[in-house]
């Protein structure tokens, strides 16, 4: 064989990884290309005078596995607009496979049907990217497990779980804890952190939820045993702060020494700055899924990145390595 003939079967045989990022939150993008020792594909975006978002790779990706990374931040439509569009772009360049990387899957909240004559959002965003041409999706703590059914393709699931409980434990694990969910609903989840925690005590907060009023507690009541200890309270995300944060006062008036708020996506809308400072929590410890802005820093909060994790898990894929094996044994 000609040596020009072994250059072409190897470029037809070897995979090419290469990483791309959206406008939404490219310091993580970043981040994540300088663990995989690659650089970020530059990318020509921008926005004509009516709005429409305009996109264009200024490298060839024809043959790659392309990693999209974007993070589902506000202005949230706008972004995800973008991350479908760079899909369509990579698809239309002939990419052999693409991932989408959606750290926190946006309308993720709305999976199911609460009342009729409302939409399944979140399954129109699979479909969405589906009709794109995305081959597969990455996200990070969904807020429903289920949502990994609602893409017709391979979902990888991954959970911050041990970014989370490596820092509390390394801070906190001289100390008497418990784990507490936010609502009965993730109780599976509050069980996987009291485990990996040391199998330390569990206790949940039964609520009730408006259901004409969006983001609104009527009431909170603490189910277990939480006296004179320091409780982890965990949840996915926190957007105005308001369950998080009248959790934490029931906990208090219970009998708790002290209250650590934990979520993977800090969406922290507006007034959720406000509250968590004036909450009794300790400390607020959220990870970088999205990005936050000098106008949300405050003391209380502490933000861990889960670069080295979409790193690992991206670096899996591409070699058809195991997503799953990342979490088996506690990894």
């Amino acid at each position: 064989m000609s040596k020009h003939a072994q250059d072409i079967s190897k470029q037809t045989t070897e995979k090419h990884l290469m990483v791309f990022t959206g406008r939404a939150h490219p310091a993580l993008a970043e981040e994540v290309a300088a663990l995989l020792g690659t650089p970020l594909v530059p990318t020509d975006a921008r926005d004509f005078a009516n709005g429409e978002t305009y996109i264009r790779f200024e490298e060839s990706v024809r043959g790659s596995d392309a990693f999209v990374i974007q993070s589902h931040t506000v202005p949230i439509n706008d972004w995800i607009m973008e991350h479908l569009i760079m899909v369509d772009a990579l698809k239309r360049a002939s990419a052999k496979r693409i991932t989408v990387v959606m750290p926190f899957w946006g309308y993720s909240r709305q999976d199911k049907k609460h009342r009729g004559r409302e939409p399944i959002s979140a399954r129109l965003i699979a479909d969405l990217f589906k009709t794109a041409g995305a081959d597969r999706i990455m996200s990070i703590d969904l807020h429903a497990d289920q949502l990994q059914g609602y893409f017709d393709g391979p979902v990888d699931h991954l959970m911050a779980l041990p970014v989370l409980t490596d820092y509390i434990k390394n801070k906190y694990g001289d100390q008497e804890l418990a784990v507490v969910s936010p609502d009965a609903g993730r109780i599976k989840v509050a069980e996987r952190w009291a485990a990996r925690l040391g199998n330390v005590p569990l206790a949940f907060i039964h609520k009730t939820r408006s259901i004409d009023v969006a983001n609104e507690v009527v009431a909170n009541r603490v189910i277990g045993e939480v006296k004179g200890k320091i409780c982890v309270l965990t949840d996915d995300m926190i957007d105005t702060g308001g369950t998080i944060v009248k959790a934490a006062e029931a906990l208090m008036n219970d009998g708790a020494a002290g209250v650590i708020i934990c979520a993977t996506h800090a969406i922290l809308s507006d007034p959720a700055v406000d509250r968590l400072k004036n909450s009794p929590a300790v400390e607020v410890i959220v990870t970088n899924t999205l990005p936050i802005g000098d106008e949300k820093q405050f003391d209380k909060l502490t933000t861990l990145s889960i670069a080295p994790m979409l790193a690992r898990a991206i670096r899996e894929v591409f070699e058809d390595g195991s997503v799953t094996s990342m979490f088996d044994g506690h990894a």
